[in-house]
């Protein structure tokens, strides 16, 4: 899917998604990666969303987000919640989706000016 009339004023939005890519400023991305409006990371989390880690919810902390949105590729898969419950413990929002909505929950929220991070796993 590809996103049309784009505004990246308000930092880095994805530009599009498909089958094990994603779209940024005319870059496709085709690992796990980690994007917030000041930074993409292009190396995150495991190949199947039934691994993810406590670690892997580190790094999205690691960026001081008042949002993280977690991407599960094609499916929406739950992890265990003992591996994110830090980050409820701090009173952030965490949503987990499948990776196409939250591109799209992703782009909303950088253009509302929300302090978000989401960890993006390929379809």
């Amino acid at each position: 899917m590809k996103f049309s009339a784009a505004d990246s004023d308000g930092g880095h939005l994805i530009l599009g998604y498909g089958p094990g890519r994603i779209l940024i400023g005319g870059r496709i991305y085709t690992r796990g990666l980690i994007i917030s409006p000041e930074r993409i990371d292009s190396d995150w989390g495991p190949e199947n969303a039934i691994d993810l880690a406590a670690e892997h919810f580190e790094a999205l902390l690691a960026l001081d987000p008042q949002i993280i949105i977690v991407g599960t590729g094609k499916h929406q898969v739950f992890p265990d919640p003992n591996t994110y419950l830090t980050l409820l413990q701090r009173g952030l929002g965490v949503d987990i989706m499948d990776t196409g909505a939250a591109c799209r929950t992703y782009n909303i929220l950088v253009s509302e000016g929300r302090k978000v991070a989401a960890g993006l796993m390929m379809c």
